[in-house]
């Protein structure tokens, strides 16, 4: 039982990882996305570079969200664990 629990913080700790960086990934990605609406054809070079990033962050979207509830399952399952683990030593 106690190799077991090296194993769960090190998966915790992976997924926890990969979260952080697919945020600061996906923030670093959005940095340059602007929060308004370019109506004039004037600038229909600016329509496409919004648009390209904009496809960016969409296909990056999923992965973080899909990271976010991998990590919070496996924080979840160690939270359990250890609860598991006290109830047992009460027995």
């Amino acid at each position: 039982m106690t190799h077991f629990i090296p194993v769960i913080w090190a998966a915790w700790g992976a997924l926890v990882l990969a979260v952080l960086v697919l945020k600061l990934y996906s923030a670093r990605l959005a940095r340059d996305e602007d929060n308004q609406i370019i109506l004039q054809e004037s600038y229909d070079r600016l329509k496409v570079e919004q648009a390209a990033i904009s496809a960016r962050v969409g296909k990056v979207e999923p992965v973080v969200r899909a990271s976010i509830w991998l990590a919070l399952t496996a924080t979840v399952f160690v939270i359990g664990f250890y609860a598991f683990d006290i109830a047992n030593q009460f027995k």
